[in-house]
């Protein structure tokens, strides 16, 4: 076994010592910090061109990844092993008064004991056992244990046959310019290097599934993640003739109801099952007060797969959106006809149906309806929009069905489906290809090399649980998949692109091994010391030489 902990525990708190928070100068901070330490290595002095800062590409802001590379002494192989991880955190409003002490472990660790803490928080804060603070489990511990491993193997080259490239990336817990980038990066590199990338390990953090769940988790592949949004049309009215429209806020709610934490919208793989789905956001347009109901209402969800495809969940969530359709109408009919009743008013028949379409139909209907000149007004509608500043991606995609919208011949309430951010690919590790056996195999006696020197079972699983940048550096989707995505994406080629082609270049398998511990993006944020920079180096450091052995 590596002794590393000391070394990790240092830098462990030096990066959380600098507060990264993502979309803020803190990331060009700890960049700058990461890039100075790595080339004050002497293999760094000897060979400066090794490591460098790179700047994002088609990124909102100025910021910077940071890359570097050990070629091995054993032998002759170009077979490269990837470490990446990123420096960037959540924000720190969590901590309220205690803000100013989230990236110092030590003094936060003093002010937590003087609270009433939850029994659990209070036994690991006495333990001595465990690190609090922003960023120590999400992520920089595990950035950390790269860092010691890049610096062991450029004082020990003679140990790899082959090569370590080093990457660690900002912009993780927004919208992955950093990993985006860097693959262009790692392109490039494995043109100008000749590298063969044979394996990637991500050093995400790794959470109990469960209450009195002990086993120590490594993932190999992930969960994809998708923003399944509704653009939902009514019919506006005066409040005090209300039955005479429909409030498009009834129709979202009923959809909220029908999909949030549905179990049959959960997705099983490999004996694993996604998290259902959950809502994100649920608003109406309405831009300030009118006694007018509204025009739209807008919602988007979380929704996890391990196997589906952007086609099959559009597909899955048409048919919840018509159901939810169905449902909102027999309750406004319902509640029409015993109005009628008590107040002693004439009824009407409700001509409304339930209509549901992707926003790919809408469009091949104004197409149709309309020809260039619906596609050129949106062209310049869209160019214009990315002028506001104010709106994210997702208000963004909003704000463009709802322009299109008003292009509709038929304008009786609908539902319009779309997806309104970046599709985080789910990845598949299964032994298909030849570089998966032999991760899968050195990941295999990793953990029986290991294990034997801690308490706690170290168990493996096929999906990394949560969003991470392994998303982005293989597919397993193929192309018609992707293209549904990004047609069905009313911000794609404007608001954001992704380069898949660049990831199918890159598709190296990918396998998470990452520190422990819990309540990650929280205020009680902490991870398990001796797991974390101990177990975690010694693990990645066996998969490091037996893929390399292979």
């Amino acid at each position: 076994m590596l002794d590393c902990r000391d070394e990790v525990l240092f830098y462990t708190k030096q990066l959380v010592n600098i507060g990264s928070i993502v979309n803020t100068n803190g990331e060009n901070e700890i960049a700058q910090a990461l890039y100075t330490m790595i080339s004050s290595f002497p293999y760094f002095i000897e060979n400066p061109s090794h490591v460098i800062k790179p700047q994002t590409q088609n990124d909102v802001l100025e910021r910077y990844n940071v890359m570097a590379f050990v070629k091995g002494t054993k032998g002759n192989s170009n077979r490269t092993v990837i470490l990446m991880g990123h420096f960037d955190t959540v924000g720190i409003d969590d901590f309220t008064q205690l803000a100013d002490l989230a990236f110092d472990p030590d003094q936060l660790l003093v002010e937590l004991k003087k609270e009433n803490l939850p029994p659990l928080v209070n036994e690991h804060a006495q333990s001595g056992e465990w690190m609090f603070g922003r960023g120590v489990l999400d992520m920089k511990s595990g950035v950390a244990s790269n860092l010691y491993l890049l610096k062991y193997f450029s004082e020990h080259p003679e140990e790899l046959d082959g090569n370590l490239v080093f990457l660690t990336e900002c912009d993780e817990e927004d919208s992955s310019y950093g990993i985006l980038s860097a693959v262009k990066d790692l392109n490039a590199w494995k043109e100008k290097h000749n590298f063969e990338y044979v394996a990637a390990v991500n050093s995400d953090f790794v959470s109990p599934r469960f209450t009195g769940d002990k086993n120590r988790y490594i993932y190999k592949g992930t969960v994809g993640k998708l923003l399944p949004s509704f653009y939902i049309t009514g019919s506006e009215t005066h409040v005090g003739s209300a039955f005479e429209g429909l409030d498009p806020n009834l129709i979202a709610a009923e959809l909220t109801r029908q999909i949030d934490y549905n179990p049959d919208l959960c997705n099983e793989a490999f004996g694993e099952t996604t998290i259902p789905p959950v809502s994100l956001k649920q608003m109406d347009l309405k831009p300030n007060y009118t006694v007018q109901t509204a025009l739209a209402a807008y919602v988007y969800y979380n929704f996890f797969i391990h196997s589906w495809t952007p086609k099959d969940v559009l597909e899955k969530l048409k048919e919840q959106a018509h159901i939810a359709f169905e449902k909102a109408l027999k309750l406004y009919e319902e509640r029409y006809q015993h109005f009628c009743k008590i107040s002693g008013e004439p009824g009407r028949e409700i001509q409304w149906k339930p209509r549901v379409m992707t926003y790919e139909d809408m469009e091949a209907e104004l197409i149709k309806a309309h020809g260039t000149d619906y596609t050129a007004h949106m062209v310049e509608f869209k160019d214009d929009l990315l002028l506001d500043a104010s709106l994210d991606l997702r208000m963004y995609a909003a704000r463009v069905v709802e322009e299109a919208w008003k292009w509709m011949p038929d304008q009786s309430p609908a539902i319009i489906i779309f997806y309104s951010s970046l599709y985080s690919p789910r990845i598949e590790v299964t032994g298909e290809t030849e570089d998966e056996r032999n991760l899968i195999d050195a990941l295999d006696n990793a953990v029986k090399t290991v294990q034997p020197g801690y308490d706690e079972p170290i168990v493996v699983r096929s999906f990394f649980p949560y969003i991470s940048d392994m998303s982005f550096v293989a597919l397993s989707d193929d192309d018609e998949a992707l293209d549904f995505a990004s047609r069905n994406n009313p911000s794609w080629g404007t608001k954001f692109f992704v380069d898949y082609q660049e990831i199918r270049e890159l598709n190296v398998p990918v396998i998470n091994i990452g520190p422990y511990g819990l309540d990650a993006h929280k205020r009680y944020e902490r991870m398990e010391i001796d797991y974390s920079v101990k177990i975690v180096p010694n693990l990645t450091y066996e998969v490091i030489r037996n893929v390399l052995a292979k």
